[in-house]
């Protein structure tokens, strides 16, 4: 006898009315008509599960903090972090951990169950990092939070970053952050990026830097974050985000620039929502995107995974915690419209993503965690198009949060009176 079972099932590979048998905090098998008992059923009818969403680049210290001190004007990258300087010393770390544990209430619902958070690490108070490392303690039993360090002032050109960001891997931080381009000159970037990765490989953590998040093709700090993986012996564990110069470079240069990054294992991480949103600012017409070359870099074999950056904040007054609102727009940005690309990008927001994080356990195999979503759409495909409710998200064999399925009812004479959304796809 089983804990949980999940009958009727389709998964993300294909599979369809598959049976998911949970014991205790595990997957114990997932097979076509397992023929056991549990202590709770659940019956899919078809519908699409999958291992959790994960967000491998969000700033929760700032999240549902839209209008304070003031609204941004301009919607641009630089008024937000002006914004952003303005709010800082007014924070408390009462209201941090109230905004951030709020976030992760809604994060549940959206099926949103490991998130990593870059801290601000220029106040040397350090008051970001108390609150986000209370916060990471208090949400462990449903949500793996990662927390990065991250001198979002610059690493040399804001004056004590270098200990701050020092002290904040001292107190417990993940991982080792960055923005390079953020410094004052080019030899300034490129002397951060080598000297973050030698603290990396000193302490034995992953590296995540937000990378040439600029419409200026010339910044390239994305080819000295590869040659220090390598130098340093990182390979894998360091994430490039954003690197939104790229979708602004010379191809030629771009040619040689991704086979040194699928050297490296970089990890790459866009952010389409924010990226789409602050990019290209400055261009009359024709617009530039500014989203990174996310279908070549698939292609080159590098592990690609979305971010949803910001909620409701300085720089992005939008937001809801929906990993799938976040491939719905890479999928129209990135022009990936097809059966195969919206498969990747699904990927994107699952696999690729935990794969970045280093979970363990994560997945949908026998001995995976048993962590999983349900929701209203067949497939991955759908699941995409609709952004469906979340029918029950399950952390450690446990139903942790659970949504209606969200049907009409029609009030038209001759028609049916219920319409779900989830049933009108032709089948392909």
């Amino acid at each position: 006898m089983f804990d949980l079972i999940i009958r009727n099932a389709n998964l993300p590979d294909g599979r369809s009315r598959v049976d998911i048998a949970i014991g205790g905090d595990k997957i114990a098998d997932v097979a076509v008509g397992i023929e056991a008992t549990a202590a709770e059923e659940i019956d899919a009818t078809g519908r699409l599960a999958s291992p959790p969403f994960v967000d491998p680049h969000f700033h929760m210290d700032a999240t549902l903090s839209l209008g304070l001190p003031r609204m941004n004007r301009s919607g641009t990258l630089l008024e937000g972090i002006a914004l952003w300087g303005e709010l800082r010393p007014t924070l408390t770390r009462e209201a941090l951990v109230e905004r951030a544990l709020r976030y992760c209430d809604l994060a549940v619902s959206q099926g949103l169950l490991a998130i990593r958070s870059h801290v601000d690490t220029s106040d040397p108070r350090l008051v970001t990092v108390e609150a986000l490392l209370e916060v990471r303690e208090r949400v462990a039993p449903y949500i793996d939070l990662q927390l990065v360090a991250f001198p979002q002032d610059g690493y040399y050109r804001s004056p004590g970053a270098v200990d701050a960001l020092n002290r904040a891997l001292d107190m417990g931080v993940d991982v080792v952050g960055g923005i390079p381009h953020f410094e004052r000159t080019m030899s300034d970037g490129a002397a951060s990026v080598e000297a973050l990765c030698r603290i990396a490989a000193e302490r034995g953590l992953p590296v995540d830097m937000h990378c040439d998040e600029t419409d200026d093709p010339l910044s390239r700090h994305i080819e000295a974050l590869a040659a220090e993986t390598i130098r340093f012996g990182l390979k894998g564990r360091v994430a490039g985000s954003h690197l939104t110069s790229m979708h602004s470079m010379d191809n030629y240069y771009v040619s040689k620039l991704i086979p040194l990054m699928a050297e490296a294992e970089i990890n790459v991480i866009p952010n389409p929502l924010i990226n789409i949103m602050l990019q290209g600012r400055h261009d009359t017409y024709p617009k530039r995107r500014g989203l990174t070359r996310v279908r070549e870099l698939m292609e080159a074999g590098l592990n690609v995974s979305f971010g949803h950056d910001c909620v409701m904040d300085p720089w992005y007054s939008m937001g809801s915690a929906d990993m799938l609102e976040v491939g719905h727009m890479a999928i129209h940005v990135a022009q990936m419209a097809g059966i195969e690309d919206k498969k990747k990008i699904f990927d994107a927001l699952t696999v690729n993503s935990a794969k970045t994080m280093g979970l363990d356990g994560y997945g949908l195999a026998k001995g995976c965690n048993a962590d999983l979503v349900i929701l209203q759409a067949r497939d991955p495909l759908e699941a995409l198009r609709l952004k469906p409710n979340r029918l029950a998200v399950i952390r450690r064999g446990k139903i942790i949060a659970r949504t209606p399925a969200r049907i009409s009812e029609l009030l038209i004479e001759g028609r049916p009176s219920l319409v779900d959304g989830s049933e009108y796809a032709p089948g392909i």
